[in-house]
């Protein structure tokens, strides 16, 4: 009834002024009241199909009555380094470290470190390394091993396969290896503090429909999730260098680069995006501590470059050289050095051939003294 009174008030019925007031008290004294009398009981009839008896929960229902879904733990401590772990995709979200020069330095040796399964994390989470033996992909550290020389035991931790990305075999060789390089070896030298967070990422591309899809690629049993770009972010404080007109930082540079083989001249430069870029792809605030506080760009007081390719291989080659168990390991390292295709400067030959010199004089001694027993 009222409802139908409130369709005719509201679509003109009445005329004149006489019949306007008329209706206008009709509908204040006895109308209206209805409908807030109707609007009312409606109100409680929802209410009681919608809110069950709620004195059982205490007044709240019980949503999590056993237990809170639990996608594992935000953050796990290591020996040298802090990660988040994606218990779907088989991989670290991020992988972070407070590098040192003093990191770099000591006798720890990647000849006595495995990679497994990191038991921290359930068996159904993990990855295994039967899920990388034949999948084309390298098993990439995002805490690099060479950041760890200083303890055996931290550089064990990085083997760990929850610190690992399914990553090119060539890019983890090539232009990450001299970007690992860059952020261990030129920074400490000139900035007190470093930080550095390192992992995977997984960005769209267009199809031929012109419409945006993430695509990636699965491996082995678990289903490892192959990333398309990788990332680092640095955060640098205390310049060393007096150029900087006493700023002290905080600088930051981001970085995104493809999981694909990369030239050799390609600069670091290339692949800087802003912070904000990096967090929306990721979905990861990296320091929200520094968030509203004025980040100087690294690069525009570093160089930002990275070693050369050919003395990147000049140094593969004397690791290989001072790693060698037999002179004929050693041997066959030299003819590499002798075999490669372009000429080093006079400073790297000569260091190579301090190397050569110094572990033939230590094999021929230690193979001479077994020959005699």
């Amino acid at each position: 009834m009222a409802s139908s009174f409130r369709y005719a008030f509201g679509s003109g019925v009445a005329t004149g002024s006489v019949a306007s007031i008329t209706l206008y008290s009709l509908y204040s004294y006895m109308i209206q009241p209805m409908m807030k009398q109707e609007s009312a009981q409606c109100a409680t009839q929802v209410q009681l199909k919608e809110i069950p008896d709620m004195k059982p929960y205490g007044g709240r229902k019980d949503f999590t009555k056993y237990g809170v879904p639990d996608r594992g733990p935000n953050i796990r401590f290591y020996s040298n380094h802090a990660l988040s772990y994606d218990q779907a995709k088989r991989i670290p979200v991020w992988v972070a470290e407070h590098i040192t020069k003093y990191d770099s330095i000591g006798s720890a040796n990647r000849r006595h470190s495995y990679f497994k399964a990191d038991d921290n994390f359930p068996s159904i989470f993990a990855a295994n390394n039967s899920d990388y033996k034949r999948s084309g992909w390298s098993r990439g550290h995002m805490a690099p091993a060479g950041n760890n020389k200083h303890d055996q035991e931290a550089m064990n931790d990085t083997f760990l396969l929850s610190n690992i990305v399914p990553q090119d075999i060539d890019n983890n060789g090539g232009f990450w290896n001299r970007f690992e390089i860059y952020c261990r070896e030129h920074l400490p030298e000139h900035f007190e503090e470093v930080r550095v967070i390192s992992g995977p990422l997984f960005l769209p591309s267009e199809g031929e429909d012109g419409k945006k899809y993430i695509k990636y690629q699965v491996i082995g049993d678990n289903n490892v999730a192959v990333p398309t770009h990788l990332y680092k972010v640095i955060v640098t404080e205390g310049a060393l260098q007096s150029s900087q007109n006493g700023v002290t930082g905080p600088f930051a540079g981001a970085f995104i680069v493809p999981n694909e083989p990369i030239k050799s001249k390609e600069p670091l430069k290339q692949y800087q995006v802003p912070l904000v870029q990096l967090e929306k792809a990721s979905g990861v605030q990296f320091f929200p501590k520094l968030s509203g506080h004025h980040l100087t760009d690294l690069c525009t007081v570093d160089s930002c470059d990275l070693i050369s390719q050919d003395l990147l291989t000049l140094r593969f080659i004397s690791r290989k050289m001072e790693n060698a168990t037999t002179v004929h390991r050693l041997e066959k390292s030299w003819q590499e050095f002798k075999n490669i295709d372009f000429k080093p400067g006079q400073k790297e030959i000569a260091f190579l051939t301090g190397v050569y010199e110094k572990k033939k004089k230590e094999l021929e001694k230690k193979e001479s003294g077994k020959t005699e027993l």
